[in-house]
């Protein structure tokens, strides 16, 4: 078992938390369609009757070929996050990250436009330079929460189902490559954790501790159990994607129609929020089987294992409803 049954449960819980929490706060930005039909140009053509905009303004981005798009972005980031390494520009990463946490953070604030832009963006702030600068683990994993949930809301609008399991495939082989051949997944775990600042999960097994004798005291290097942001980030954008695709289902999306940001996420999550649950449980129970298999002290590509659970989630909800 590659943890203690407590730090196991933890980091599954937490999983869960990220899960529900990010599904709840995507579903006003589902992008909602209905056909119809225009006589002029006797032609049908698709008409979104629902779709929150991004808050602070900005567009999401557009692509023919979101999959293509999202696959060079992670190139891209994962070879200059590569060069940091090589470099040890810890400061530099630190910059990045806190801009990234910053934003996701603002949209998840401003998924339920209850606050004024302000007052959630200085939340934002706040929180992002007391997780980078000021760290501590009750903060790191709080607002991590969240930027999975501001990953969802940029994302899960632009991507449909078939996008999301080629997604899959392509990042669990990648995983697989970058942990077991090439390694440099591991490097980049260890230059997180070398900055104090890493994209995932991270529960310590326990705190430092003063040392026995003397006066002196000392810290102790803690064991810490972590869990990477994109085998977190992934199935939720996949569990969110299924959640869009049944709210455009007939019966869901005249229900929304006309309806508030406040009122239309409410409606939504209450309806498809515990049938799309069946994949969070599917990937949940995979997650735990990786955990209960694995070795201590071992690196693990936990992608395949959660890419499985997505799709044996997603075809248990086909079968049930």
């Amino acid at each position: 078992m590659k943890h203690s049954t407590t730090i196991t449960f933890i980091l599954l819980g937490v999983f869960v938390l990220s899960q529900v929490v990010g599904l709840f706060l995507s579903a006003p930005a589902l992008k909602i369609t209905q056909t119809v039909f225009d006589e002029e140009t006797n032609t049908t053509q698709e008409v979104i009757i629902a779709q929150q905009e991004l808050a602070g303004g900005g567009e999401r981005p557009q692509s023919e070929y979101p999959v293509v798009f999202i696959a060079t972005a992670i190139a891209i980031g994962t070879l200059l996050i590569l060069l940091l390494v090589k470099y040890k520009l810890y400061k530099l990463w630190k910059v990045w990250f806190f801009l990234a946490v910053l934003y996701t953070l603002f949209q998840s604030f401003n998924a339920y436009p209850i606050l004024p832009l302000w007052a959630t963006f200085l939340l934002a702030v706040l929180l992002s330079v007391w997780k980078i600068y000021f760290p501590n683990i009750f903060i790191h994993n709080l607002t991590e929460i969240f930027v999975y949930a501001g990953l969802a809301i940029v994302f899960v609008p632009v991507l449909q189902v078939h996008h999301m399991i080629l997604l899959l495939f392509l990042i669990s082989a990648y995983d697989m490559y970058a942990v077991w051949k090439s390694k440099h997944m591991v490097e980049m775990a260890k230059f997180q954790s070398e900055s104090s600042v890493f994209a995932g999960v991270s529960i310590p097994y326990a705190l430092g501790r003063k040392a026995k004798k003397g006066s002196a005291t000392k810290k102790v290097k803690v064991r810490t159990a972590i869990l990477g942001g994109g085998d977190i980030g992934f199935p939720l954008l996949f569990a969110g994607v299924v959640m869009q695709k049944l709210a455009n289902m007939p019966e869901i999306a005249s229900q929304v129609v006309g309806l508030d940001p406040i009122s239309r996420g409410l409606l939504l999550s209450s309806l498809l929020l515990p049938k799309v649950l069946i994949i969070t449980f599917c990937t949940t129970i995979a997650l735990g089987l990786l955990f209960y298999f694995a070795e201590k002290d071992k690196f693990y590509p936990a992608m395949p294992f959660v890419s499985a659970g997505c799709l044996v989630g997603y075809g248990l909800l086909l079968l049930l409803f």
